[in-house]
């Protein structure tokens, strides 16, 4: 049987950046070819980043990304490396966008994948299934393509394939199948959600089964605005054995010698009237079989749930403040469990020397939280800094006649308006700390603690929060490192602090019992009568569901956040603000 020495370029492109993600492009395959690879892949709109959203509809910048790409062939063969083929995603259209007047049936952009070799484009193929639900808008976009590409490489069929064609049956990989093609590589650009990579490898032998052959999966990894991807690249043969797998939120060329099914001579061309063509092609000249020990990738075994939710959310940040290109970030520190949480995340993100925390305390801010604040910032080395707020609460007070309720949001809102002049006036990155459970009943003041151009743990239940605190602390003693999240903010009722004695729970259920109900009313989109029959206590839930769809205005107006959850507010939630229907009692 022929061997190939495949190589998967798991690797981090930026939306918009065709130099520099071209720039990747040219810099991983010389890598790829220094370990003797046969066959280069690169991820799913690799050339433009993804998702490029309504970049799409701009004719200048699908000319932008086809001129990219046919330079980034001509440039791989200046370098030397033109024998070497390689598979990258790019933009592409064969027709105007499908909302201009001109627009053309069965014509318009297409999620593209190409096969540079020898200094041209040997081969294109265009996605088949496009995914329009949760973060996927691709109906909106692209249009379907009907055909499946086949190159023969180095003696062996190899199908072309993009992301959502593994996550349905039938099309490319049925046609894979009549074609008898030994090796289907599968190129992707999939969002990060707890436990996805659990599903992952059994969808990908799934695939394998259907179509008789190898499968090849390469993943971006990386942040994009509220998208992480986790990479999670392998290799499964086509009897469903995981030859190899790569790290999670890293960087990595994932190399491995795979022997696959020599090809059919003459190559399968029957096609049924109801399924997709095969378009066949025959690439000549390819480096040969490396000599000496197989290449071998190796297997990464998955992490534990809050060390992978930890990893995405670091790199989430990360990107996001790098690639819009802030110099540094700052937050309120209350001592609270979420403003700690969201700390160390942004000291593990971009170090401490770019991290400004502040202590905002008010006259109701206990010596307690003020201490575990200041020992947060000792325990992470972030810039730390002291802004009472009380004067200038007194101020507004000494003009405005306000009480309750209102003196409270007062509180917040001075606190907001700090940080927001901190950032105007030093640069930094604004960012807010509430987690998904305060976001989904309110609990929060807009333009108050709301304020904030990103929150590192918008998708992120309360509950969760205690865990990945206590998992960060049990990580940093196991590697002989300081603590970053004080005993104290994790194990203290919670607070706002904007009154004498305040907690949640005067306002709240508490959180062992909010959060499931939250988990199924907005994750899993349960009405009132299923969140009862699995055993929630009817009035809580009323209580609770009343407050989620009452907040809906204020989650509109929320900073984005780094996605983890199979549903995450915005994207994947879109709902009416002005919105009468209700879950009745």
């Amino acid at each position: 049987m022929p061997t190939l020495r495949l190589a998967l370029s798991q690797v981090n492109p930026s939306v918009g950046d065709l130099a520099g993600n071209a720039d990747l492009v040219r810099s991983w395959t010389r890598q790829a070819a220094d370990a003797g690879a046969q066959l280069v892949l690169f991820p799913e709109m690799m050339l433009t980043g993804y998702p490029v959203e309504d970049l799409v509809f701009r004719r200048s910048f699908v000319a932008a990304s086809r001129a990219a790409l046919e330079r980034l062939a001509a440039d791989l063969a200046a370098d030397g490396l033109g024998e070497l083929p390689v598979v990258v995603g790019y933009l592409d259209a064969d027709g105007p966008p499908q909302v201009s007047g001109d627009a053309e049936p069965g014509r318009g952009a297409r999620n593209a994948a190409a096969l540079l070799h020898r200094g041209v484009v040997a081969a294109r193929y265009f996605k088949h299934h496009l995914p329009n639900y949760g973060v996927f808008d691709e109906d909106r976009y692209f249009i379907s393509g009907d055909a499946l590409t086949v190159v023969r490489i180095g003696g062996v069929d190899v199908a072309l394939t993009i992301c959502e064609d593994l996550w349905q049956a039938g099309g490319p990989f049925a046609a894979a199948r009549r074609a008898g093609v030994g090796l289907v590589v599968n190129i992707n650009g999939s969002p990060y959600e707890l436990n996805k990579d659990d599903i992952r490898l059994p969808l990908v032998r799934r695939r394998a089964a259907e179509a008789g052959a190898a499968i090849a999966y390469v993943n971006m990894t990386g942040g994009q605005d509220e998208l992480v991807f986790e990479g999670d690249s392998m290799i499964v043969s086509a009897d469903g054995e995981l030859l190899t797998r790569a790290p999670q939120f890293v960087e990595h060329l994932l190399v491995h010698d795979v022997e696959l099914p020599a090809a059919a001579t003459p190559p399968t061309t029957e096609t049924p009237a109801d399924d997709m063509r095969i378009v066949h092609s025959t690439l000549d000249g390819i480096p040969p079989t490396p000599s000496g020990p197989a290449a071998t990738g190796g297997l990464i075994e998955p992490v534990a749930d809050e060390a992978e939710v930890w990893q995405a959310l670091v790199l989430g940040l990360r990107d996001y403040v790098n690639k819009n290109r802030f110099p540094s970030v700052v937050l309120g520190l209350s001592g609270g469990i979420d403003s700690a949480v969201v700390a160390a995340l942004a000291v593990d993100a971009l170090g401490p020397d770019r991290v400004v925390g502040v202590s905002l305390p008010s006259q109701h801010s206990s010596e307690h939280s003020r201490e575990d604040a200041a020992d947060l910032a000792k325990r992470t080395g972030l810039d730390y800094r002291v802004e009472p707020i009380q004067p200038m609460v007194d101020g507004f007070l000494a003009n405005l006649s306000l009480s309750g309720l209102a003196v409270e949001n007062l509180q917040a809102r001075v606190r907001g308006v700090i940080l927001m002049a901190l950032s105007n006036q030093e640069g930094h990155l604004v960012l807010t700390t509430g987690n998904k459970s305060e976001l989904a009943v309110g609990y929060s003041t807009l333009y108050g603690d709301s304020v904030g151009g990103f929150n590192p743990v918008k998708d992120v239940w309360k509950t969760l929060i205690w865990r990945l605190a206590k998992w960060r602390n049990k990580d940093a003693i196991r590697r002989g490192e300081t603590a970053p999240i004080p005993e104290n903010s994790i194990g203290k009722p919670p607070s706002a602090e904007l009154s004498p004695g305040q907690l949640d729970s005067d306002s709240l259920p508490e959180y062992d019992v909010l959060d499931p109900i939250l988990i199924g009313y907005v994750d899993g989109d349960l009405g009132r009568d299923g969140l009862v029959e699995s055993g929630h206590d009817p009035a809580v839930v009323d209580k609770v569901l009343r407050l989620v769809d009452t907040a809906e205005y204020k989650r509109r107006q929320s900073a984005p956040g780094t996605k983890i959850s199979m549903k995450a507010f915005g994207r994947d939630r879109r709902l009416p603000i002005t919105n009468r229907w209700r879950e009745h009692g």
